[in-house]
């Protein structure tokens, strides 16, 4: 059976976004590499060692995130904006909580409100311009 998890790219903040969905969403890191701590030092070199090469966050709601900072070599990050992460969830509160935790100083296109869809529905990118989208249906 295929599992789908969105991969993440950065520019030299990946820890601190991980981070923050991991406060915000519970969890724990499966992997957490910095390149500095590869096998191969030589693969995709970057030139600050705290860079993340890879980490993984396993979160109880049954979804996993992973993502990296990307190499210099491959060019500047290039947020799109036909992406977005879909939670759904099981309580308001829950709404509520991963909306403020991950919207706080992003940039907010739908307020988490009713909707006629949804008992709950909102709609950002965050800080480190992830884009989200929260669901909460009663």
């Amino acid at each position: 059976m295929a599992t789908f998890s969105p991969y993440l790219h950065f520019q030299g903040n990946a820890a601190e976004a991980f981070n923050t969905y991991k406060e915000v969403f519970g969890g724990e890191f499966e992997i957490l590499m910095k390149y500095t701590e590869s096998p191969v030092q030589d693969q995709h070199a970057t030139s600050n060692p705290d860079w993340i090469m890879h980490v993984t966050l396993k979160i109880p709601m049954g979804l996993t995130i992973q993502g990296s900072d990307r190499p210099e070599a491959f060019g500047p990050v290039n947020r799109g904006d036909a992406f977005f992460i879909n939670v759904m969830v099981d309580s308001a509160d829950e709404a509520r909580k991963i909306y403020e935790g991950l919207s706080k100083d992003g940039n907010v296109f739908m307020p988490l409100e009713k909707t006629f869809w949804a008992e709950l529905y909102g709609m950002f990118a965050d800080k480190y311009g992830v884009q989200w989208m929260i669901n909460y249906n009663g």
